[in-house]
């Protein structure tokens, strides 16, 4: 069976648009450890279609946005999010594409499609 795949997708809901330029990694835990697998950055789109598939066998993945540059450059009040990671369970096979609705003082991730 293939491995799992993950995309992901920022739109910054304070403004309603995308949010470009945000760096994203992709992590995959082995036992205790976990690996970093590749990054990326979020496109004009605030899409990140390009992570690499992780492992097989891989139950867990981690996605790690640095969004502290993005929400300093557009916000007066710098970040009070400098990083958001979302941790998620995988299955073979599977594709997961994980969203981020990032506002200034809040965010929330879902699986999408």
């Amino acid at each position: 069976m293939s491995t799992a795949s993950v995309s992901t997708h920022i739109l910054d809901t304070s403004i309603g648009h995308p949010a470009q330029g945000v760096p994203v990694s992709l992590s995959a835990r082995s036992g205790a450890e976990w690996t970093m697998l590749g990054a990326s950055a979020t496109d004009a789109d605030g899409r990140c279609k390009d992570l690499p598939a992780p492992p097989a066998g891989t139950t867990h993945v981690r996605l790690t946005f640095d969004t502290e540059a993005y929400l300093s450059a557009h916000r007066d009040s710098g970040a009070f999010f400098p990083e958001v990671t979302v941790t998620f369970a995988v299955v073979p096979g599977e594709h997961y594409h994980v969203p981020l609705l990032l506002n200034p003082f809040g965010y929330s991730v879902y699986r999408g499609s």
